[in-house]
């Protein structure tokens, strides 16, 4: 039996889920923040929530399949899971990072709109005045 093989299709499809689950949490948990960064704007908020996913599967899903490869060759049921811990190890890392990146960003953003908002004048500009002595 070829272990490096073993290793592969365990980590394969225990990484693509663990993947999958992240996002979904992420997307279903992340509408309420997305709409108070975006002033409300639902439809603005779901928009970007999506493209985040298509970002997150992508950037992810990479990850994992370039990460399958193994450097050596695995002997023995051991090796397997030497190998699982470390590659999903990664993985887990990898989607914990790129997480955290995603919250600041947004939360940057969330903060600039605040600012904004609380900048504004009260009243809209009704017209010009003239200056003094004109």
């Amino acid at each position: 039996m070829d272990y490096t093989v073993v290793s592969y299709a365990a980590y394969l499809p225990v990484a693509t889920g663990v993947t999958v689950w992240v996002a979904r949490t992420l997307s279903r948990n992340g509408k309420i923040f997305l709409a108070d960064v975006f002033a409300g704007d639902s439809a603005l908020a779901d928009a970007v929530n999506n493209l985040l996913v298509v970002g997150f599967y992508l950037l992810n899903l990479g990850f994992v399949v370039l990460w399958m490869k193994s450097g050596s060759q695995v002997t023995n049921l051991q090796g397997v899971f030497d190998a699982l811990s470390v590659k999903l190890g990664s993985v887990l890392l990898i989607l914990g990072l790129v997480h955290l990146a995603n919250v600041y960003v947004l939360n940057r953003i969330r903060r600039r709109g605040a600012l904004d908002r609380q900048h504004r004048p009260p009243l809209a500009p009704q017209g010009r005045t003239q200056p003094a002595g004109a």
